[in-house]
């Protein structure tokens, strides 16, 4: 995991570039590959971290030339660099893009890919190591690894290196995954595959354990004696943008609890790792997912709330019902809403409730981890005006205004003793300055120095399946009548205000 310092730190650092090597794309056509990885990607090429040894090679559906998809790719950086873009290093840079057209399940696409490496290998240097970004819909992953496979591009040998980046969804319930992981790792070695999480390509988000594990004050008191409760949130002000089909067959739980939530979760709730090995973190990680107490049928109905948004307002403009947008069934039952409450069953967070929510067409884009610490004793200030305590909060922001805000109680000036709520706050961009990256910027090269630390091993996949599961059989067996049961620019549902109201508590 590569975390650089700010030009205020003492520490001095040299990051090196990464090894030589062709990234090689599948579902290079798409908008993944123009809107995320390519902006990306030449963000490292500005940023030294990228070697001078390096290559792209996209493989895609769409038939096209070598110089067309130069075009393509020339234009794309123009329209959704997140810098403005420097011709000469472009040039530079575009010199070493080739593409491939094939169909991935065609074994001869495998054979041209095979000549197209060696003579990349030859013209740009890369030394045979290889980097497989399946950029593609998740039905093609198994396949594309095995012909792979056949094809002789996943053997490592002579010192060359090859690895494979799978997006999400990884698997569409436990059983999937479980299926998913055996198909791959029948060709590939655990060590050989990238399960990426672009959140944890979010510089807040690993900052987490460098607040967590590198301050003697939080720490010690990072714990159920001294914290009365964690919130961990997901909103988006965005419907399902025209991706009716994907989310009809996917909602909230899987589409964030299960991953980008729990990887929060764990973040912010494992023991300490012996270091930032990759397997010493992903081993604590697992420790924390198979801790959290499993939910019976009757826990699901008590304890989780699902939700799915009607027409309403964002911004003052006018939106739809989830069941009128392109390509969603009129009577769907499909979440757009998750709410649950989690526990966890080891003696540091024994009997703290972790409550999480994700939702679309909230008011508010944000992501955050909230931890309330619990209340001092009062009888110090019985004789006083105080009636109330102030409440803890240190709240993690993760987007869009990444930064950390601790709110504690002061007394106000005057001559009686009366309490008024502070807020210290650090803001990422006013100390470090603003980054304008992607967030896979450090997913990317940590794959190609071959640091797994923020990528998820096959056991954090499938524990993380395994906690939902029961939820995801719940709601299956007993489809809601009540949908749409929140307006758009509300934050949810009333069910998820009285999952927290029953335990005197509320949603910040």
């Amino acid at each position: 995991m590569t975390i650089a310092p700010a030009p205020h730190s003492q520490v001095e650092t040299s990051v090196r570039p990464a090894d030589p090597c062709v990234i090689v794309i599948f579902g290079a056509a798409g908008d993944l590959t123009k809107r995320l990885l390519l902006p990306a990607l030449y963000n490292l090429a500005r940023s030294n971290l990228l070697p001078q040894e390096f290559a792209i090679v996209g493989v895609a559906h769409t038939q096209m030339s070598q110089d067309d998809f130069r075009s393509k790719l020339s234009r794309d950086i123009h329209e959704f660099a997140t810098v403005a873009v420097d011709d000469h290093l472009w040039q530079q840079f575009e010199q070493r893009l080739y593409y491939l057209p094939g169909e991935f399940q065609d074994a001869k696409t495998y054979q041209q890919l095979q000549e197209l490496l060696t003579q990349v290998d030859q013209n740009c240097g890369t030394q045979g190591n290889y980097l497989f970004y399946l950029a593609t819909a998740s039905n093609f992953f198994c396949d594309i690894i095995a012909q792979l496979g056949s094809a002789g591009l996943l053997q490592e040998d002579n010192g060359h290196w090859r690895r494979v980046i799978i997006e999400k969804p990884f698997g569409h319930d436990l059983d999937s995954a479980r299926t998913l992981n055996k198909n791959i790792s029948s060709v590939l070695k655990e060590s050989q595959i990238y399960r990426i999480d672009h959140y944890l390509g979010k510089e807040t988000v690993q900052n987490i354990l460098v607040f967590r594990f590198g301050n003697g004050l939080f720490e010690p008191i990072w714990n159920r004696e001294h914290i009365d409760h964690v919130q961990i949130t997901v909103a988006e002000t965005v419907g399902v943008e025209g991706r009716g089909n994907f989310y009809e067959g996917t909602g909230a739980v899987r589409d964030m609890v299960q991953n980008h939530l729990f990887q929060l979760l764990a973040m912010t709730a494992m023991e300490p790792p012996v270091s930032f090995d990759a397997d010493a973190v992903r081993d604590e990680k697992s420790k924390l997912l198979k801790a959290i107490q499993p939910l019976t049928p009757e826990d699901v109905l008590k304890y989780t709330v699902r939700g799915q948004y009607g027409e309403g307002a964002i911004n003052e403009k006018p939106v739809p019902a989830y069941r009128s947008e392109p390509r969603v069934a009129s009577d769907s039952t499909t979440e757009t809403y998750a709410a649950l409450k989690l526990t966890i069953d080891n003696w540091r967070w024994a009997d703290v409730p972790f409550y999480l929510r994700t939702g679309k067409r909230l008011p508010k884009r944000t992501t955050e981890v909230a931890v309330q610490f619990k209340r001092v004793p009062s009888l110090l200030f019985r004789q006083t005006s105080v009636d109330q305590l102030t409440r803890n909060f240190l709240v993690l922001r993760i987007q869009p205004d990444e930064g950390i805000n601790f709110q504690f109680g002061a007394k106000i000036p005057g001559p009686t003793v009366q309490m008024g709520s502070v807020n210290m706050d650090f803001c990422y961009a006013d100390y470090f300055g603003s980054t304008l990256s992607t967030g896979y910027e450090t997913l990317l090269y940590d794959c190609m120095i071959g640091d797994a630390t923020l990528f998820q091993r096959a056991d954090n996949v499938e524990l993380g399946w395994s906690v939902v599961t029961p939820i995801l059989d719940v709601w299956s067996a007993l489809p809601t009548r009540e949908f749409p049961n929140y307006a758009a620019g509300s934050w949810g549902p009333k069910d998820a205000d009285e999952l927290l109201w029953r335990d005197g508590r509320q949603w910040r």
